[in-house]
């Protein structure tokens, strides 16, 4: 069995790449020593040539100059290569194995959290992953070695000079710790306002017709302001912390090379009374050391800024892994030791099932709110169910339970007298061929639309034998590019009715044991919907559940269960229901 992760563990991803990071810390280390020897060539180009006039030693030191530029370069080039490799990697497996755990959590995860804060978490939060592991990682790691090196280089030329700079890095750091934890919590409420923002973007974005419609695109803008001038009053926020701690880093350094040039400058003029006298040369060198440790106390503060960023999103990513699934796959194949779920559905196909359906007792609660209650009937393989009901009656929810989108609350649903909590979900899923009343189409062509889960295995023939059954050829042909005409998101560019045959030529192409139509033929025309239903009665073998509101989509149902409030109330066919003088009555007499 697969080991259930709670966290990201973002040093498994690391330790992948651990010999690419040890050839970038080895670049790194090698061109710091390089910035080290720099200042001992200076000392010595000042004191032996500009000093002691030793000109033979001139063009060897500058050749050593020269060589630690190329070497610097060569070694800096490595090192940023290679850690952006690194990070680029990782943010791509960890991008993708983040959504695939997003895909893997149950209908009810979705029911709490809105597609923008899932957007934010896969690209921003993972964008924050990719810059520490490239370039943060590795700059903290320089910014110590450095203030070793450099701190150990001052020490030998001057260990009382030596002494401002250590106290000024725990000045920095002092700071930015205090600047770190000021920072942590802004960047959590800036994650959470930028995926607000997102959403109310996207929302409306995607329903922007219907914002036309109710001419209310003043009201949308004033909406997104509102989020808007929240997210830049944060940002402000930070801004106001960073300018507020950044220049006292930065101040340190400024001061620290006013003082070594000072104090350094007195021991060169009137001696040193505690030890050995400091050269011209000497001083130069202290001062450029000093420069060295000016710029890790400034990317202190840059890096406390992008560190306490990327916790706030490991935090965030987190927060998803730790999520588990409702719906559990226990059946017995799930504890045979495969991991791969293709090869699990291989012992066990859609093929294997012919589609007898049972309720038995079946109730289902959600929020504190009963939807189902004591639902039982069975549906015999190749025979048809009509469910009928008000809205709100419970229709939907016992076709979500049918494929296991959530489980019922108590009571058994078996198909072929497996219970379905037995079957891989994969193979129960399917098996049922569904056409829901929230018709959704792909930013893809129709043919890509249709072949949806059979891409590699569905050909031109079924995608075009499905066309013709939903009555879908009639407009399709009629375009330019006919099956290979790309519509846009959700369907955009066909009309309703258009949609919803799309949809039933993407059911009736995967030849499933069990077709649902969930209110499926609402937008169409009569004539349309009778010939649709004229194809489906033709369908053998299938069992089909047709959800509806008119009494012309169920009439020819084998059976037909009548729901009101989550409760069977009638079944029977449509002669049998007529005879109750029940709701099923009451409709029929008010379309008819």
């Amino acid at each position: 069995m697969k080991e259930k992760t709670e966290k990201l563990h973002l040093s498994r991803y690391i330790r992948r790449y651990a010999f690419l990071y040890l050839i970038a810390v080895f670049a790194m280390v090698s061109g710091t020593v390089l910035d080290m020897i720099f200042p001992m060539i200076m000392q010595h180009i000042v004191d032996d040539v500009l000093v002691a006039r030793k000109m033979e030693v001139f063009s060897g030191l500058l050749l050593a100059v020269l060589s630690v530029g190329v070497g610097r370069f060569i070694f800096q080039y490595v090192k940023e290569f290679l850690c952006d490799v690194c990070g680029s990697r990782i943010a791509s497996e960890v991008r993708i194995n983040l959504f695939q755990k997003i895909q893997s959590l149950s209908a009810n995860f979705f029911d709490g959290i809105n597609s923008g804060e899932l957007m934010s978490r896969v690209k921003d939060d993972v964008d924050r992953i990719w810059d520490i592991t490239a370039y943060m990682g590795i700059l903290m790691a320089e910014v110590f070695v450095r203030v070793v090196s450099t701190i150990y280089f001052m020490i030998k030329i001057n260990w009382m000079l030596a002494i401002l700079p250590i106290l000024g890095m725990f000045a920095a750091g002092a700071i930015a710790i205090m600047m770190e934890n000021r920072l942590d919590n802004l960047y959590g409420e800036l994650a959470q306002k930028n995926s607000e923002l997102n959403n109310t973007a996207a929302e409306n974005l995607s329903g922007v017709r219907t914002v036309k419609a109710f001419a209310k695109e003043g009201f949308e803008i004033a909406k997104f302001h509102k989020h808007n001038q929240k997210y830049y009053e944060l940002n402000i926020d930070l801004s106001r912390v960073f300018v507020k701690f950044n220049p006292m880093i930065q101040m340190i350094g400024r001061a620290l090379n006013v003082l070594i040039i000072f104090l350094g400058g007195l021991m060169v003029i009137k001696g040193n009374p505690f030890g050995k006298n400091l050269s011209i040369g000497e001083l130069t060198a202290l001062v450029s050391y000093v420069g060295n440790m000016i710029w890790p106390m400034e990317m202190l503060g840059w890096l406390t800024n992008g560190l306490s960023s990327a916790k706030a999103s490991l935090k965030r990513i987190d927060k998803i892994y730790a999520e588990t699934p409702n719906i559990q796959d226990k059946s017995a194949l799930e504890d045979s030791g495969f991991d791969d779920e293709d090869l699990k559905s291989a012992l066990f196909t859609s093929d294997d099932l012919s589609g007898n359906i049972s309720f038995e007792n079946v109730c289902y609660e959600s929020g504190g709110r009963e939807i189902l209650h004591d639902v039982s009937f069975d549906i015999k393989a190749g025979q048809t169910l009509g469910i009928m009901g008000a809205t709100g009656s419970g229709k939907t929810t016992i076709i979500n339970l049918l494929k296991r989108m959530y489980d019922a609350t108590s009571g058994v649903i078996k198909m072929d007298g497996t219970d379905i909590k037995e079957i891989p979900l994969p193979v129960l899923r399917r098996s049922i061929a569904c056409v829901m009343q929230d018709i959704f189409l792909f930013s893809d062509t129709i043919d890509g639309n249709i072949r949806l889960g059979s891409k590699e295995t569905m050909t031109k023939a079924q995608v075009r034998m499905a066309l013709e059954k939903s009555h879908s050829a009639e407009f399709v042909d009629k375009m330019e590019e006919k099956e290979q005409t790309v519509i846009g998101e959700r369907g955009v560019g066909l009309s309703g009715g258009q949609k919803q045959r799309i949809t039933i030529a993407r059911a009736l192409a995967r030849k499933t044991p069990v077709l649902v139509l969930d209110d499926s033929t609402s937008a169409l025309d009569t004539e349309t919907e009778l010939e649709i239903q004229h194809v489906l009665a033709e369908l053998s073998g299938m069992t089909k559940i047709i959800i509806a509101h008119r009494i012309s989509a169920v009439r020819n149902a084998d059976k037909i269960i009548v729901l009101d409030k989550g409760r069977i109330v009638e079944e029977g066919t449509h002669e049998q229901l007529l005879l109750k003088n029940g709701l099923y009555k009451e409709t029929y007499d008010s379309q008819y």
